[in-house]
C-alpha cells in the first residue's frame, strides 16, 4: 500500500469521527455519566466492534447485509431494541447511579460490553466500512484482504483519538454531576432521550 495513502486516509478518518453520530453521543453521555474511565472503556468496546466490523469486511460477509434486506434489517432491530433497553435503564436510574467516589456504580466490563454491542449491531457502520475502506486500496499493492485489515487498524486508531478526546473534556462535568442530585437526574433523562432518538434513527434507516 502506498505510504502517501495512509495519511490521507487517517485525516479522513479524523473528520468522520469528529461529525457527530450515535458513536460519539453515547461516549459522551456516558462519560459526562459515570467519569472519563468509564468514556474512555465505553470507547474500547466501539473499537472493538470496529475490529469485528473491519474483519467481516475484509472477508467479504458485509456485502451480505448490503445484499440481503432481511439480514439488515434483522440486525438493525436488535441494534434499536438494545438501544431501547439502554434507554429504560437511564430513565429508571434518577439520580441513584453515580455513588460519591469513583462515579462508577456501573461496573467498566458493562459499560465495555454496552460499546461492543452499541457498534457491532449496527449494520450501517459494515455497510460505511464496505463503500469507505476499498475507495483507499489499491489491488496492484498487494492482498485486498491484508489492506482492508491495515485500513481498518488506522480507523479504529483515529477513533481511540477522537473519541478518547471527547471522553476526556465530558469527564469535566463528572464532578458537578456527583455534586447536584438534580443534574443526575437530568443527565439520566438526557441520556435516555438520546438513546430512544438513536434507536428510532436506526430503526428507520435504510440501506
Amino acid at each position: 500500500m502506498p505510504l502517501e495513502t495512509l495519511p490521507l486516509f487517517f485525516t479522513a478518518s479524523v473528520a468522520l469521527c469528529i461529525a457527530p453520530g450515535p458513536d460519539n453521543l453515547f461516549v459522551l453521555t456516558q462519560s459526562g455519566l459515570y467519569g472519563r474511565l468509564a468514556g474512555f472503556v465505553v470507547t474500547l468496546g466501539l473499537c472493538t466492534g470496529l475490529i469485528g466490523h473491519t474483519t467481516a469486511v475484509a472477508v467479504g460477509v458485509a456485502a451480505i447485509f448490503q445484499t440481503s434486506e432481511l439480514a439488515f434489517t434483522a440486525l438493525k432491530m436488535v441494534g434499536a431494541a438494545y438501544l431501547l433497553y439502554l434507554a429504560w435503564g437511564a430513565f429508571r436510574a434518577g439520580n441513584t447511579d453515580l455513588d460519591d467516589g469513583s462515579g462508577q456504580a456501573i461496573s467498566l466490563k458493562r459499560l465495555y460490553g454496552r460499546g461492543v454491542l452499541m457498534n457491532i449491531t449496527n449494520p450501517k457502520v459494515g455497510i460505511f466500512f464496505l463503500a469507505f475502506l476499498p475507495q483507499f486500496a489499491d489491488p496492484a499493492a498487494g492482498p485486498i484482504g491484508i489492506q482492508m485489515m491495515i485500513l481498518g487498524g488506522v480507523f479504529i486508531i483515529a477513533t481511540l483519538l477522537v473519541f478518547g478526546a471527547v471522553a476526556w473534556g465530558a469527564g469535566f462535568i463528572g464532578g458537578w454531576l456527583r455534586r447536584s442530585a438534580r443534574a443526575q437526574l437530568v443527565m439520566n433523562r438526557l441520556a435516555g432521550t438520546i438513546f430512544v432518538a438513536l434507536a428510532i434513527r436506526l430503526a428507520i434507516s435504510e440501506r
